[in-house]
């Protein structure tokens, strides 16, 4: 996903977070707001999967490619890391 896909899908999620907000001040039917919530999240979810994406087929492929077994094990337990958050949630 490039950067102006990125911060396209992004701004389309800010504008459904300030509709969350607005249900939320004018006290919208729980269920509605938590629907939602669940499109903003799965939203956020496709960016991040794009990002991971990207990291892959660039910082990561430069790092298991170059010379440094130290840059390859930081990059591997970045994303180690970052899916060890993600099941923390």
């Amino acid at each position: 996903m490039k950067n102006e896909e990125t911060l396209k899908r992004l701004k389309i999620v800010e504008g459904h977070m300030h509709g969350v907000i607005r249900m939320i001040e004018e006290d919208a039917y729980c269920i509605d707001v938590i629907r939602q919530i669940q499109a903003v999240q799965a939203a956020l979810n496709k960016v991040s999967s794009g990002i991971l994406e990207n990291h892959l087929n660039s910082c990561v492929t430069t790092a298991i490619r170059g010379e440094d077994p130290a840059e390859r094990e930081r990059v591997l337990k970045e994303i180690t890391d970052v899916f060890e958050t993600a099941t923390k949630v």
